[in-house]
C-alpha cells in the first residue's frame, strides 16, 4: 500500500443531482463517491492518468506471461501508488478486453477503520478521473440479504484499496457495473456463499491486495514467492497461517475457496516490489498480479481455422469489388487482377460458413450469410456480398451513390456445435458473451446472432430474448424446454479504409 497518504480535504462522498456523462450515455447521478486519493496514489488529471496507464501497459507488453486461451474468472491486483505498483498492475491489461465483463465484484482490504466482514458503500456511483462507475444492483442486494455486509461511512470516506484499482479496470474494460466490497476479518464461508451466485460468466472477481510490507528486499522476495506459491496451489490453510504476507488476505481466502469449488486455475502474471520500481531496498512492499481461469477453452477455433489479417482484408476487398461490379461502377483492373491472383491461395477454397455485413454511418444496411460451409470461402463472400447489398428484405437495395459510404465486414465461422444445457438459467451461464455466435431453433423456427451482436446486447437474457423475437418466437421462449441451441465462433474482418 505504498503511496503518499494525503487524503483530500473534502469528504469524498458527495450527494448531488446533476446530468453527467457515463460512457457516452446521459445519466442522472446521485450519491457519488468522489475520489479521495487522486493526486497522491495516482494522477488526478485525466490526461496524465491515461498517459501513465498507457506507459505502464506498454512496458507490461514487453514481458507477456503467455496467458492461456481460457475463460478469465478472477484477478488479483495491487493497490499501491502507481509509481510503485503500476507496472505489475498493468499486466492485467494482458488478460482484460473492453466489453468482456458487464459486472466487476471488487474486494479490497480495510486499512483504516476496523470492522468484521464486508462494507459496501451507500452510493450510486464511484467517480475517478476517468469518469463514473455505476454500482450494480447486486451491491444493495448483498446488504439487504446478508448480515455479513453493511454500510460503513468512515470506510467510504477514507479507504483506498478499491479506488486505486478502479482506473485500471476502466482503462482496460470500458463500461461495467461495480459491486464494491471492503473486507475486514471475514467469515470466509459465509462471504463465499453470498458471492457465489453473483459470479456468472459476465462477472469478473477482482481481489485488491499488496503482499509483504516493509521487509528488506531479499527477505521480501523470498516471503512473497512463498505467498504466491500458496495462492497458485490454492493452499488456503498455508495462507491463513502466514504473517505479514498480504494485506488483502481476507479477500484472497475468499478467492481460493471459490477457485477450489469451481476448479479455476491460477497463473502468475507479474511480480515486483517497491525496491524494483521507486523505493529503496531496506523496507519494501510486494506486489503481484495473478489471473484465475476456467479449464474450459475460451474458443474452439484452432490455429488451422484462423485466417491472417491480410487474408481477411483480401476477402473484404473481394466483397466491395463484387458489389461495385454489380452496380456497374468502375473498378481498378490492376487491383482486380492482383486480388484474383491472391485468391488462388488454398485457404480461400476451404468450405466454411461466411457472413457479409454492411453498415452505413454506423447503422446496419444489410447482413446475409450461411452458417454451414457448403461453399468455398471466396465463393461464399461473392454470393453473400451480393445478397447483403441487394437481397436483404429488411432494406432497400444498395445504390451506386451509397457504395462509398458503406463499411463492409466479412465473418468466417467455425462449424456450429450443439450446446447442452439443463434449463434457461443454465443456458445463460453456458453462453460466452462476445465469443459465441448462437443459433436458436424450435420446430421450423430458427435464427442466429453473430458474436458481434453481443456488443449491442451484452446481457445474455436480453440477447436470447431478441434472438427469439428474430426467430418469430415469444421473447421468453428460451426459458421453455425443448429449445435447440447451437454455438459457433467467428473471425471477422472490418474494412480498413
Amino acid at each position: 500500500m505504498t503511496g503518499k497518504r494525503i487524503p483530500k480535504a473534502l469528504f469524498g462522498l458527495a450527494c448531488m443531482f446533476l446530468i453527467v456523462g457515463l460512457g457516452g450515455r446521459t445519466v442522472l447521478a446521485a450519491n457519488v463517491r468522489e475520489p479521495v486519493w487522486s493526486g497522491s496514489f495516482y494522477p488526478a488529471d485525466p490526461g496524465e492518468l491515461k498517459t501513465a496507464l498507457a506507459n505502464y501497459t506498454r512496458q507490461a507488453a514487453q514481458s507477456p506471461s503467455g496467458a492461456p486461451n481460457s475463460q478469465l474468472r478472477a484477478l488479483v491486483m495491487p493497490h499501491a501508488g502507481y509509481t510503485y505498483a503500476g507496472l505489475t498492475a498493468a499486466h492485467a491489461g494482458e488478460v482484460l478486453k473492453p466489453g468482456k465483463f458487464a459486472k466487476v465484484v471488487l474486494i479490497g482490504p480495510d486499512h483504516r477503520v476496523g470492522f468484521a466482514n464486508g462494507a459496501i458503500g451507500s452510493f450510486d456511483y464511484y467517480r475517478t478521473p476517468l469518469g463514473l462507475v455505476p454500482l450494480h444492483s447486486d451491491a444493495a442486494a448483498l446488504k439487504d440479504n446478508s448480515p455479513l455486509f453493511k454500510s460503513v461511512l468512515e470506510s467510504d470516506r477514507s479507504e483506498h484499496s478499491l479506488e486505486v484499482v478502479l482506473p485500471y479496470l476502466q482503462y482496460y474494460l470500458g463500461d461495467f457495473a461495480l459491486v464494491p466490497v471492503v473486507l475486514g476479518p471475514a467469515d470466509t464461508a459465509g462471504v463465499v456463499a453470498a458471492l457465489a451466485p453473483l459470479l456468472d460468466r459476465r462477472t469478473l472477481l477482482v481481489i485488491s491486495s499488496d503482499l509483504s510490507h516493509y521487509l528488506p528486499y531479499e527477505v521480501a522476495v523470498a516471503k512473497d514467492h512463498e505467498t504466491i506459491n500458496r495462492v497458485l496451489k490454492l493452499d488456503a490453510v498455508g495462507l491463513a497461517g502466514g504473517v505479514n504476507d498480504a494485506c488483502g488476505k481476507s479477500g484472497l481466502m475468499v478467492l481460493l475457496e471459490l477457485a477450489r469449488r469451481n476448479h479455476w486455475q491460477p497463473r502468475l502474471l507479474h511480480y515486483s516490489n517497491s525496491g524494483d520500481t521507486a523505493g529503496d531496498r531496506d523496507r519494501v512492499v510486494g506486489y503481484a498480479a495473478l489471473a484465475f481461469y476456467d479449464n474450459e477453452e475460451e474458443t474452439t477455433m484452432t490455429q488451422a481455422e484462423n485466417l491472417s489479417p491480410s487474408q481477411g482484408q483480401k476477402l473484404v476487398k473481394l466483397a466491395r469489388q463484387t458489389i461495385a461490379v454489380s452496380l456497374k461502377q468502375p473498378v481498378d483492373s490492376a487491383a482486380v487482377a492482383q486480388l484474383t491472383a491472391a485468391l488462388v491461395d488454398p485457404v480461400y477454397r476451404e468450405k466454411r460458413g461466411v457472413f457479409v455485413t454492411l453498415h452505413k454511418q454506423g447503422q446496419l444496411r444489410g447482413c446475409i450469410g450461411s452458417l454451414s460451409g457448403y461453399r468455398a470461402i471466396a465463393d461464399g463472400v461473392r454470393e453473400h456480398a451480393q445478397n447483403a447489398a441487394f437481397n436483404d428484405h429488411r432494406f432497400p437495395q444498395v445504390t451506386a451513390d451509397e457504395l462509398a459510404a458503406l463499411d463492409i465486414e466479412v465473418s468466417i465461422l467455425t462449424e456450429p456445435k450443439l450446446l447442452a444445457f439443463v434449463d434457461g438459467d443454465d443456458l445463460v451461464k453456458r453462453l460466452r458473451p462476445g465469443l459465441d455466435g448462437v443459433i436458436l431453433s424450435r420446430g421450423g423456427a430458427s435464427a442466429t446472432f453473430l458474436p458481434q451482436v453481443w456488443e449491442q446486447l451484452p446481457d445474455p437474457a436480453a440477447f436470447l430474448a431478441h434472438l427469439c423475437q428474430k426467430a418469430g418466437l415469444p421473447t421468453e421462449d428460451w426459458r421453455r424446454p425443448g429449445l435447440e441451441v447451437m454455438t459457433y465462433q467467428v473471425q471477422y474482418f472490418a474494412e480498413e479504409r
